[in-house]
């Protein structure tokens, strides 16, 4: 099967992306198409919204931290068994960080590298024929990176499509739907984006009325005709080094924040992934060999994760001979206390040291190069991985543990040590994405 392809992409952040995406993806599933999401960039919430549509897994395609390879690897686990490919960018197409050429990041340079058109989604909401400008500056800008068309959201009334509609036939970029406004269709939001899918009050009636809106809006047929064939992808080794043959994985509405390309890749290379819940008081099973808590929303189910003693005390016993990693908010609880938004403070796994705060904000956000200072599940000393930091809460108190890894920024400025070690426990807030590589 030669899986076909393309991507959306917007001028920015909050344009509608992931509801016309959704959309499409809900209306080809409805209509029997095999298709498969993907996000650019590093992004989860995205990725579980995509996944309740397919139903199958949504990988994350990041052209800052993986290198050609690894994005042929990723993109293989994607277009397996499938008829189209749908990939989500993220912020504007040609957002990123500054790099070499096709490694900055951006949605755009998917598309220059995978060769695949873009469906660019237009807010064109406050102007009118402008936004016919805005598309032919999108369209002319980079070499390589095809609009193949716009989709109009937010539209107020038939008389601004239309006015819209004629100036973009002047400039030739062809108009594939136009999305009224609505704030039914619009998905709720917290502070490190949109409500978890597995939050949604009632997911699949607002996946049929999406279905319903692209049926009504958008040319279906027509936009998944634009899509274009996708190179079938290599099998290469896994992305991160799996911590263990099986591997003990936090999983509920508290830490659900794991890259489903890390996953993949770890079963793989004949790891098994094992799920537990903390907010239900479960304990790593006895029978794994290491313990991963991702990230998630730690800071709003603090007095939960407290009172969870079988939780913890069978954490703490785990990893008296076992490694056991935490990544942002899966670090936060294995700290000794964590504030919450109201400024109570609530005890923590404790198996390091440091102490953090929702209480008291600032918001952290940006590509991550780690070289790490010891051994932990990440790998060896010395160990090199790319990924992505973004969290709200403050380290008030940083501890007495050693450092876990030497950290840059994505442009390679030098940061800082970050993160801790105690014996077999590790974790930082930085996310890992994938392994090697960066400016050192």
């Amino acid at each position: 099967m030669t899986t076909r392809g393309f991507i959306i992409g917007a001028p920015r952040s909050g344009s509608g992306k992931t509801t016309l995406t959704l959309s499409l993806l809900a209306a080809a599933r409805r209509r029997g198409l095999r298709v498969r999401a993907a996000k650019s960039g590093p992004d989860y919430i995205d990725p579980a919204f995509h996944a309740a549509a397919t139903g199958m897994p949504s990988f994350n395609l990041d052209s800052w931290a993986m290198d050609r390879a690894q994005l042929s690897t990723v993109a293989g686990y994607a277009v397996e068994s499938v008829e189209c490919l749908v990939i989500e960018s993220s912020m504007g197409l040609f957002d990123g960080v500054a790099g070499p050429e096709g490694r900055s990041g951006a949605g755009a340079d998917l598309a220059a590298g995978l060769g695949l058109p873009v469906v660019l989604i237009l807010d064109v909401s406050g102007h009118s024929q402008s936004a016919a400008a805005v598309a032919r500056g999108f369209a002319g800008h980079a070499p390589g990176v095809h609009i193949a068309g716009v989709v109009l959201n937010r539209v107020a009334s038939e008389r601004h499509r239309q006015g819209v509609a004629d100036a973009m036939l002047r400039v030739g970029i062809p108009i594939l739907g136009a999305i009224p406004r609505d704030v039914a269709i619009v998905l709720p939001e917290r502070h490190l984006g949109l409500v978890q899918a597995l939050e949604h009050p009632d997911l699949p009636a607002h996946l049929e009325r999406l279905a319903d809106l692209a049926e009504n809006a958008l040319d279906v047929p027509g936009i998944f005709a634009l899509a274009t064939p996708l190179p079938s992808g290599g099998a290469g080794d896994a992305l991160l080094r799996p911590p263990g043959q099986r591997v003990a994985m936090a999983r509920d509405v508290a830490f659900s924040f794991m890259y489903a390309h890390v996953l993949e890749g770890w079963r793989r290379a004949g790891s098994e992934i094992v799920f537990f819940s903390p907010l239900a008081d479960e304990t790593p099973p006895e029978d794994c060999d290491s313990c991963w808590l991702p990230g998630g929303y730690p800071e709003l189910h603090a007095g939960q994760l407290a009172a969870a003693q079988k939780f913890k005390a069978g954490l703490a016993a785990f990893a008296q001979t076992r490694p056991v990693h935490g990544e942002c908010g899966g670090y936060m609880a294995l700290g000794t206390s964590l504030q919450s938004a109201d400024g109570v403070w609530h005890a923590m796994a404790g198996l390091l040291s440091h102490e953090t705060s929702f209480a008291t904000r600032r918001m952290n956000l940006g590509y991550r190069q780690a070289e790490t200072l010891a051994d932990s599940a990440l790998g060896p000393e010395g160990t090199r991985v790319r990924g992505h930091e973004f969290h709200y809460a403050a380290m008030v108190a940083p501890g007495t543990d050693a450092p876990l890894a030497q950290l840059r920024d994505g442009t390679g400025q030098v940061l800082g040590a970050s993160g801790g070690v105690r014996g077999q426990v590790s974790g930082a807030f930085f996310h890992a994405i994938a392994a090697g590589g960066g400016i050192f």
